[in-house]
């Protein structure tokens, strides 16, 4: 792989032959970032879930004329021996983690009375415990090495309660304290763990989500979730490009030394900064008015 130096205020870093393992790289965002990075010159070590998602990228891989550089594995994140064999096979194959992302995680609809306890802890166990594992699996050898990134893909729903998408909301909240903790656990050893705040984007994730919903399974509900329906299909309409943060990843991987939060995508910041400020009755106003 060719060197190159990335200069900024986070710092200068020189690439070569890094590892970077990505979770969650059938679709979306971590299907993207896999392709990006290998065309940038990373060793990029993915996992999907079935063989079809594997032969899909791989073929849009050798399209691009980086499958050289492309190496997928099968992952369940909610399965302990089989993230523990992954991070054993990474380590036999390339000795060392430079950057480790936690993309894998799905979104869970529907009012808090109405969702199954079941689906609850589908969600949290991917979104939440299955970072935790792959992480806690991959640490040994950065923390060996002194150095290494870890890449959170989180949400704007780990800042704001959405109607309708407890579940998901939830886990990106018990995300972000992670990923807090983990920041100030790993600094002494050099390892930088980061936090991407994502917006709305063309990934697929809301409308999967919100298609689980019943509608006829509560009355009482009917007339909420129905709007909830009309407002995810303004956003989803409206929702940016998902390259904007397969960018921002790209960015992150090449700083020395990147910071903790970073928000991508349309009115995010602008919607971090005012609730920080606006009383939280106006917020409540706020949110019934859209949804009547």
């Amino acid at each position: 792989m060719e060197k190159r130096k990335e200069r900024g205020k986070e710092g200068v870093r020189q690439l070569d032959n890094q590892v970077v393992v990505i979770t969650g790289t059938s679709s979306g965002f971590g299907f993207l970032t896999a392709l990006a990075l290998a065309e940038k010159g990373y060793q990029v070590v993915g996992t999907v879930r079935n063989q079809e998602s594997k032969e899909r990228l791989l073929a849009e891989a050798v399209k691009r004329g980086c499958e050289h550089l492309v190496e997928l594995h099968f992952l369940d994140v909610t399965y302990q021996d089989q993230v523990d064999v992954f991070a054993e096979q990474v380590k036999n194959r390339f000795g060392k983690v430079d950057v480790l992302i936690n993309n894998a995680g799905f979104s869970t609809g529907g009012m808090t009375e109405l969702v199954e306890m079941e689906a609850w802890q589908q969600q949290l166990d991917t979104n939440v415990v299955g970072a935790i594992r792959v992480t806690k699996a991959f640490l040994p050898m950065m923390r060996e090495a002194k150095s290494g990134k870890i890449i959170n893909l989180g949400s704007i729903s780990g800042r704001f309660g959405f109607p309708g998408l407890a579940p998901y909301v939830t886990s990106k909240h018990a995300l972000a304290g992670f990923s807090e903790s983990l920041r100030l656990e790993l600094l002494p050893f050099g390892i930088y763990v980061s936090l991407i705040e994502a917006g709305s984007f063309q990934t697929g994730i809301w409308e999967k989500g919100l298609s689980g919903i019943d509608v006829e399974k509560e009355s009482d509900y009917r007339t909420y979730i129905m709007k909830l329906y009309e407002n995810a299909k303004r956003t989803v309409e409206q929702a940016a490009d998902p390259m904007d943060v397969v960018g921002l990843i790209e960015r992150i991987c090449e700083r020395e030394r990147p910071k903790f939060r970073y928000q991508v995508g349309k009115g995010v910041k602008v919607g971090v900064f005012l609730k920080a400020i606006v009383p939280w009755s106006i917020v409540e106003r706020i949110v019934m008015k859209k949804m009547k």
